[in-house]
């Protein structure tokens, strides 16, 4: 075992290294070293970083910030006693030397104990910087740090040193807690030290890391990349590394048609195929609102204008996806099955702790904003953490110091007004989601195509969410229900029963299909249209390793979710289920389940067939309509799982057990051209779902779902809309050729046709609505002609250049 080094033995390792042929700064940008600089801009550059590392504006001595400041001194103590450098190590829990280096998979899990043993070291440093810990100013402590760094450096992290294991662990995740770490001791340190930390992190983030926005380098990783480079030029003060640092940032503003980025539709996309707003868009988001605060100002302020669209983004791509202050899970890969690491004690990585710390994120980059916006995004912040129901952002004890100022600052501003939940539905075609939003409940689904995955998983993570990409419906209440796919529902729930969607039961392999999003569907009809209010979606879906084949869609009403299926065929000797609901209930949870005003046993377990059910109710939750009165099946069950079952790589092996209620239609095995009919009604008591139920008629006049058309008629909202899955009629429309429809009438004699061509195959297509109209109000652009009188004829041209996106045209009616 090693001790740790003193500044003069370093000095005499690092000219040993340099003897044995390191190499030193790679060749920079011309332009950016032309850039003027003195002393005084890196030392107020360094004091930006510091502070957006370690928060501002906070009292230590109240709540939250004196528990956790306590907390991150206790476990910064704890990094600091298990400290035992060793030839292959820094903490013998994270040894980093692998018997066997490559780049292959096998060699992640050694590369991501280089970053760990960074992480704990910055965890030390921010415990001896922040006031409260217990351990600020420690001489000690400061000690045990620069020695940490030191041997990070004499024996794995340098510039002789080949890489192995995770690319990621090398160039982001392990030199920004180094450079981090190294800014925050840096008066420790001497010249020798930085000048050897700057080297070694020149050598695996050299210039050419951000020289071309393709591969590992675009999106949030081309952010991370800046940041890295950015901090090495403010530790090591030198203006080119800083000026490259912020010309890099740009290619990552202008909206992408293909691979990773953000979507003019508000989509965001990383690893090509994968919806990652909560996860990377998050990442992205954290960082640019970094890089921009700390550039502000500066020489290398960015003032490229391409940076409103990451300004516009907060409203368009993050908020629909943020509902009292969860991340909606559909939007964050693999992240999440990252719950509960072994040993965890501070709290659990769920959809909660990802939208706080998104929402610290909008408030940050709210600084570099205009006034108007930062204004209004706080009152979206603000009203975000008051309708908070299950984990209030503001105490958090996953988030950082600095990210409890950000959110605490809000709200204690007295000038903030809390914004209410916008009424909205919104599809999202380049990542095939939707997101319909009420003041009292909100929905979202996921699907898959030929562009998007059914899943992503990757590092041992998310072994099981085979069928996410399925027709996932994620529903919550505006007061209820919030922790629904929080707390332990991912590693408890039947991965085989998610609710909303249709799926075989054959038995699939952990990781099944491959990493990182490999396996896509070869279908293209996903996607769907709506006016901003309402909205249809549909789904053309193909099981994941399975003959599965079916037809679904969702059309989202005021109060409502109408689920409709057909053409469900399967030839796997396996049956094939269709899941209406399956309700986490908790730990103890006895929500009573009520099928047809009969309330059935609440013993775990039981089960039962219900022969021609009309509709349900779970108390809490809401209820759900069956106007075709089939078989229902019913479950209350108890489940038992580890986090370790679906991330094999971190995860917690304690075992842990929740309560669900399930409500699935079973179309048999090996089934031929079967379908299904259900109505959620998110919310709804038992009473207005009987009374649902029993009027049904007089609500939903008209629907249908074959396998040529899936549509819906409610005179008593004006709205008419269809998924036709090949030409023909319905409600009065009639169509040319396989598109989304909805038509909604508004009370001021106008009318908006709605159309998308989801499956962006379509040349042209005609679409008539039997109905007066007097004239075309608005024209999308690929409308090519149209007539009015008794009836409307819309004519479009070339749909296949629309990217799936709804073509609106506005009608006065006759």
């Amino acid at each position: 075992m090693s001790s740790p080094l003193s500044r003069r033995t370093f000095v005499q390792i690092s000219g040993a290294a340099t003897a044995i042929g390191l190499a030193g700064l790679s060749h920079t940008n011309a332009v950016a070293a032309e850039v003027p600089s003195s002393a005084a801009d890196f030392a107020a550059l360094r004091a930006t970083w510091r502070s957006l590392l370690l928060g501002k504006d906070f009292k230590p001595t109240a709540e939250p910030f004196s528990t956790k400041l306590a907390a991150l001194g206790a476990q910064a103590t704890a990094y600091a006693e298990l400290m035992a450098p060793a030839d292959g190590s820094l903490f013998p829990d994270a040894v980093w030397a692998d018997p066997d280096p490559d780049l292959d998979t096998e060699s992640y899990t050694y590369s991501s104990r280089i970053q760990t043993s960074f992480q704990r070291l910055y965890t030390m440093a921010e415990a001896w910087s922040q006031p409260g810990t217990g351990i600020t100013g420690d001489p000690s402590v400061a000690a045990k740090i620069v020695a940490g760094l030191d041997h990070m450096y004499a024996r794995i992290y340098n510039e002789g040193q080949p890489r192995y294991g995770n690319w990621y662990n090398w160039q982001i995740g392990g030199p920004q807690a180094l450079l981090d770490t190294a800014l925050l001791v840096r008066d420790e340190l001497s010249a020798e030290q930085i000048a050897a930390y700057c080297r070694a992190v020149d050598a695996f983030v050299p210039d050419s890391a951000v020289a071309s926005y393709a591969g590992t380098s675009t999106g949030a990783n081309r952010i991370d990349l800046c940041r890295v480079l950015a901090i090495r030029g403010i530790l090591g003060e030198e203006a080119a590394k800083v000026a490259l640092a912020a010309s890099a940032i740009a290619p990552v503003f202008p909206y992408v048609t293909s691979g990773d980025g953000l979507y003019a539709d508000g989509s965001i996309i990383q690893h090509t195929f994968v919806p990652y707003t909560g996860s990377y868009g998050a990442v992205l988001l954290d960082g640019l609102s970094k890089l921009l605060a700390l550039l502000s100002g500066s020489a290398w302020e960015t003032t490229d204008p391409g940076r409103q669209i990451i300004f516009d983004a907060v409203e368009a791509a993050y908020a629909p996806f943020l509902h009292n202050g969860l991340f909606m899970d559909g939007v964050s890969g693999r992240a999440t099955a990252r719950g509960l690491p072994p040993g965890s004690a501070a709290g659990q990585n769920d959809d909660q702790l990802r939208g706080h710390a998104i929402m610290a994120s909008v408030v940050a980059l709210g600084q570099a904003a205009s006034a108007e916006e930062n204004q209004r995004w706080r009152g979206l912040v603000r009203g975000w953490i008051q309708r908070g129901s299950y984990r209030s952002p503001v105490t958090d004890p996953m988030l950082s110091v600095a990210k409890l100022s950000l959110l605490n600052g809000v709200l204690d501003d007295s000038s903030v007004t809390p914004l209410p939940q916008p009424d909205s539905s919104l599809v999202f075609p380049a990542m095939d989601r939707a997101v319909h939003r009420r003041q009292d409940w909100v929905a979202s689904v996921s699907m898959a195509s030929r562009r998007i995955t059914y899943y992503e998983n990757g590092n041992g993570e998310n072994l099981r969410g085979w069928h996410t990409g399925s027709g996932m419906l994620y529903w919550w209440g505006g007061d209820f229900a919030n922790d629904q796919f929080s707390d332990r529902f991912w590693p408890t729930v039947d991965p085989y029963r998610l609710p909303g969607t249709t799926a075989s039961a054959k038995r699939l392999a952990d990781g099944e299909g491959g990493i990182w999003g490999a396996s896509r569907p070869d279908v293209d009809f996903v996607g769907g249209t709506g006016d901003g209010s309402y909205a249809v979606l549909g789904q053309q879906l193909k099981g994941l390793s399975s003959s599965l084949q079916a037809l679904k869609s969702w059309f989202f009403t005021d109060d409502a979710v109408i689920c409709l299926g057909s053409g469900i065929s399967a030839s796997d000797g396996t049956s094939v289920e269709t899941v209406v609901e399956n309700r986490h209930l908790g730990v103890g949870g006895t929500n009573a389940l009520t099928v047809d005003g009969r309330r059935r046993p609440s013993a775990f377990p039981w089960s039962a067939s219900i022969p021609r059910a009309g509709w349900a109710h779970i108390a809490g939750h809401g209820g759900y309509v069956l106007p075709e009165r089939g078989t229902l099946n019913a479950l209350r069950e108890e489940r038992t799982g580890a986090w370790r079952d679906i991330n094999s790589a971190s995860g917690s092996t304690t075992p842990i057990t929740s309560r669900y209620t399930t409500l699935w239609f079973d179309h048999g095995t090996d089934p031929v051209d079967e379908g299904y009919a259900y109505i959620l009604l998110p919310g709804a008591s038992a009473s207005t779902t009987a009374r649902r139920a029993g009027a049904l008629g007089r609500w939903l006049t008209e629907y249908t779902h074959t396998p040529e058309v899936h549509g819906v008629r409610i005179p008593a909202l004006g709205l008419t809309a269809a998924n036709f899955w090949a030409a023909g009629r319905f409600g009065g429309l009639s169509v040319s050729a396989p598109v989304s429809v909805l038509v909604r009438e508004r009370r001021d004699g106008t009318a908006v046709v709605c159309v998308s061509d989801p499956a962006r195959l379509r040349k042209s297509v005609r679409i008539a609505w039997d109905r007066p109209v007097r004239s075309v109000v608005t024209r999308p652009g690929p409308l090519t002609d149209s007539s009015t009188g008794s009836g409307l004829e819309l004519s479009f041209g070339d749909l296949s250049s629309t990217a799936g996106s709804t073509l609106r045209t506005t009608v006065r009616l006759g």
